[in-house]
């Protein structure tokens, strides 16, 4: 679980994106502040669509670390909390994806734009990983399974 910054209208915002230990996104969430409040979201929404982890790498983020702490304390549970910037490199080398689309765009208008196109790429990236199952297991080239998203 990681943050990154991304430029919108002129102030920097941040993308916060988790990698599972295989190199597959987890989710991503686009915030306006980088606190406890905006790390928390993100950690519920992460869980509720992907289930419990039994452990999570982070960098040095107060954010993070309390985001996590309070949801092991308010749920009960036991997340086991690693935070070393060496066991976090996956997801760090993962926003080499999005970062290589949106930089040289220098930024976003709006908000609602930024994250409508950083979910077409998180998308797109995601369909390059080959997390996308195709259905009675066959294979199918990325862009058909772009277009399967559609229809």
């Amino acid at each position: 679980m990681d943050e990154t910054y991304i430029k919108v209208a002129g102030q920097w915002k941040y993308l916060y994106r988790a990698v599972d230990k295989a190199g597959d996104t987890v989710d991503f969430l686009l915030t306006a502040k980088r606190d406890k409040a905006a790390a928390r979201r993100y950690l519920e929404r992460a869980i509720n669509l992907h289930g419990l982890p039994e452990k999570i790498a982070i960098d040095k983020s107060g954010a993070n670390t309390a985001a996590i702490r309070s949801v092991n304390e308010d749920a009960c549970i036991d997340i086991e909390l690693r935070q070393s910037k060496y066991l976090n490199n996956i997801v760090e080398q993962d926003h080499r994806a999005v970062k290589r689309v949106t930089d040289p765009m220098l930024g976003f208008k709006s908000f609602w734009s930024a994250q409508k196109l950083i979910a077409g790429i998180e998308t797109m990236h995601m369909i390059k990983k080959g997390q996308l199952d195709c259905p009675g297991g066959s294979t199918a080239s990325a862009a058909n399974q772009f277009y399967s998203l559609a229809a």
